[in-house]
């Protein structure tokens, strides 16, 4: 069973669109291209009609939430949120593994690095149009990265891999990591953050 969270204001927001729908509708749960850097989350009407056989449907107060068999692993942890700012208001969607499939805790370790790169490293540079690559572990426990996008030629890298990426992965993994080391070639041009 997919862990999946819907907050008590999104349920009510959720309940208050389908009243206004068609008697049997509750809403489907979905990611478009999971497992890839592409893939996509998405909430969407589900008519009686629409539901297939091996759908996992999660209730909840006054509707259901249906989830395709496919999507169903990427959204494990996932959250729905309906927040209200000065801005308005908006429904979130926050779903860690929709990119990449959770791996156990005893998976090997370039496995559970890559992982921890990929849904929550990388999410945070792509504020910047960067992001990492997991080049290799070396036998010493060093974890060889290459920065990419933004992050190529940016004159604060040094910062973002010593502060940020480094303290990560060795909190992460203390005693199976050793260090953290910067395998780029890093060229400045139009593409670099800073």
């Amino acid at each position: 069973m997919s862990n999946i969270t819907i907050t008590e204001t999104a349920q009510t927001h959720f309940a208050n669109l389908l009243s206004q729908q068609a008697e049997g509708t509750n809403i489907r749960i979905f990611v478009v291209n999971p497992g890839t850097q592409n893939a996509e989350c998405g909430v969407s009407y589900c008519p009686p009609e629409a539901v297939e056989s091996n759908d996992t449907e999660l209730p909840f107060n006054g509707f259901s939430a249906m989830i395709d068999e496919l999507s169903l692993p990427f959204l494990d942890e996932a959250v729905i949120d309906f927040v209200t700012d000065k801005m308005g208001s908006q429904l979130t969607l926050k779903a860690p593994n929709a990119k990449m499939r959770k791996v156990s805790d005893d998976a090997p370790l370039i496995e559970r690095v890559e992982y921890l790169i990929q849904t929550q490293i990388n999410p945070d540079l792509a504020g910047h149009g960067g992001h990492i690559n997991l080049v290799e572990i070396t036998e010493d426990g060093v974890a060889i990265i290459a920065f990419g996008g933004g992050c190529n030629g940016c004159s604060m890298v040094d910062v973002t891999l010593k502060d940020g990426i480094e303290k990560q992965l060795l909190n992460m993994f203390e005693g199976e990591l050793t260090g953290v080391r910067d395998a780029t070639e890093h060229n400045r041009g139009d593409h670099s953050y800073m």
